[in-house]
């Protein structure tokens, strides 16, 4: 067993936190690309069921194992999701796109147990807030966007079921997700300010350039025409730093104990 206190995983957290994570079932939400970097919104992996048996497709008599668990004694009654276990990892992996299920090596399973850490670490900070629950309406909205992730619906129920992830499962882990979707909107999208100052300066800076770069010959739109996209790129912007900033301090601060490295 070992424990990570504080700065755990410091000099790994930056390289791989976000190197992993599949897209948001809501494409058109401010915090997308937040969200696609924490495997979040989507599509991050957070099981209520840590025990579930894992798929035998896998290996022979494959028993499920705790992996890890995130503030197991700081967080009052925090059931499931202080733990985290070998079926998250591989639920992790078989929700994102143009993942390989055959024999995940090392690094894929650590790249899966970092991102759900992290989720871990927000939803716990989420469920303080009962005002963001997600409506069933919600959790089918974002069930519907993921199936649309995957070449089909055959495949996208082919691999949950080679991982042993029922449908039940499946809304489980969708309505975690919308909840840190919303938990993250609420906490950093709503204090974002971006100036005029700032919009003109990426339109010449960077909007211009890249758009001269990419298509030689097009019309350039004006600053008045770009504004709202470049605004909405650079609330963005300051929402991934705001969450880095937010999950480090996290870290800093959290339990973290490894029981089964993988």
């Amino acid at each position: 067993m070992k424990v990570f206190r504080n700065s755990a995983m410091r000099d790994a957290k930056r390289k791989s936190r976000f190197s992993v994570f599949p897209l948001s079932p809501f494409p058109f939400s401010p915090i997308t690309r937040v969200c696609r970097r924490l495997g979040l919104l989507l599509f991050i992996t957070l099981s209520p069921f840590p025990f579930s048996p894992v798929a035998p497709c896998f290996a022979q008599g494959v028993v499920d194992k705790m992996v890890e668990t995130v503030n197991a004694g700081v967080v009052p009654e925090c059931r499931q999701i202080c733990l985290i276990t070998y079926s998250d990892l591989l639920w992790q992996l078989a929700l994102q796109p143009n993942t390989s299920l055959d024999n995940p090596s090392s690094v894929d399973l650590n790249g899966a147990l970092r991102l759900v850490t992290d989720q871990r670490l927000i939803l716990q900070e989420a469920e303080k807030l009962p005002s963001i629950a997600p409506t069933a309406e919600e959790v089918k909205g974002a069930r519907d966007e993921m199936v649309k992730m995957f070449p089909s619906p055959t495949e996208f129920y082919e691999r949950l079921q080679r991982v042993g992830l029922t449908a039940d499962k499946l809304d489980q882990i969708l309505e975690q997700r919308v909840r840190i979707e919303k938990y993250l909107d609420f906490r950093f999208r709503n204090f974002v300010v971006i100036t005029q100052k700032e919009i003109a300066d990426y339109y010449k800076d960077v909007y211009v350039p890249r758009l001269r770069a990419r298509a030689p010959g097009q019309i350039v739109p004006t600053l008045e025409e770009a504004r709202n996209e470049i605004e909405r790129t650079l609330t963005e912007g300051k929402i991934e730093s705001d969450t880095d900033a937010f999950l480090d301090n996290a870290r800093e601060r959290a339990e973290i104990v490894v029981l089964n490295p993988v």
